[in-house]
């Protein structure tokens, strides 16, 4: 068989899943694209589509307080719940590395919430944070505080929102860090310790460096995550008071069948994320060594 018959028989191979990719990915992508900069009411069905230009942008970022309300707290939970995670699974991660007791039960253990169903982990966490709960029972035993309803004051429920989200994400972190903790040569601690570096100098002059790339990869992968929050808002009851932007795009979408606008919606997250993404590759060379 020549080169130009394997190449024919490798695309035919992969047609059924270019197909899927396209008619399931790039079509609805290009569709979204175009609907953001109309007017559409999903139950008008399509003669109801009117071109509006850049009129549903305009008004995302002039007059739509929700909208800015949802980006402010997506940045947030985005610039908090990653590098708190990220920091919790390193820290983990370096504890577990050494010869510890029960280490790989351990492992499955901080493993399991990454696993698990966000929508589980969120039902957890809502009966931990409420009123009665757990949270306010313990507090108020050892310290006597007066009960906190964390999931109605306005000022208050995004933090068990970032606690869930932490939760959830510190498991994979750990694993992660694990596998590049391994990869350090251990030649280079003994070198350290003989020339009298203490743990700490260690720790920030030979491990921190040296998984840096892994640092690098984990910050991006969590940032993306939070920015996508959607189920941990709806499940513990504070899309509506602390929305973030896959929330709010989700009610103007379903809930008003402004498909127009939640589009506009979506693809300013997608700039949001792509700016975000290239600012950190940009910034990569000056703290990640390769």
């Amino acid at each position: 068989m020549n080169k130009k018959h394997e190449a024919l028989a490798g695309w035919l191979f992969l047609l059924p899943a270019l197909t899927i990719f396209a008619a399931l990915v790039v079509l609805p992508v290009i569709m979204s694209l175009l609907l953001s900069f109309t007017e559409w009411n999903f139950l008008s069905g399509v003669q109801g589509i009117s071109w509006k230009g850049a009129a549903n942008f305009t008004r995302l970022f002039t007059r739509d307080r929700k909208f800015m309300l949802a980006l402010t707290n997506t940045v947030f939970y985005a610039f908090t719940t990653a590098p708190i995670s990220i920091a919790i699974g390193l820290l983990f991660a370096f504890m577990l590395n050494d010869k510890v007791y029960l280490r790989k039960v351990n492992r499955m253990f901080f493993f399991i919430p990454y696993i698990c169903s966000m929508v589980a982990l969120a039902a957890v966490f809502r009966f931990l944070f409420r009123v009665d709960g757990p949270i306010n029972a313990v507090a108020g035993a050892l310290f006597g505080a007066e009960p906190v309803p964390w999931l109605n004051r306005t000022s208050l429920n995004r933090i068990p929102v970032v606690c869930v989200m932490i939760y959830a994400a510190t498991g994979y972190n750990l694993i992660v860090y694990m596998a590049a903790l391994q990869n350090v040569p251990r030649e280079l601690y003994e070198a350290a310790m003989v020339d009298g570096a203490g743990p700490l100098r260690r720790f920030f002059r030979i491990t921190v460096p040296l998984i840096s790339p892994t640092t690098f990869y984990l910050l991006v992968v969590r940032l993306i995550a939070a920015f996508k929050a959607f189920s941990a808002l709806n499940i513990m009851g504070v899309s509506k008071t602390a929305p973030s932007l896959v929330t709010e795009i989700y009610s103007n979408a379903f809930d008003s069948y402004k498909f127009g606008y939640a589009s506009a919606e979506a693809w300013v997250l997608v700039a949001v994320i792509l700016v975000i993404t290239l600012i950190q590759m940009v910034g990569q060379k000056k703290w990640v060594h390769y």
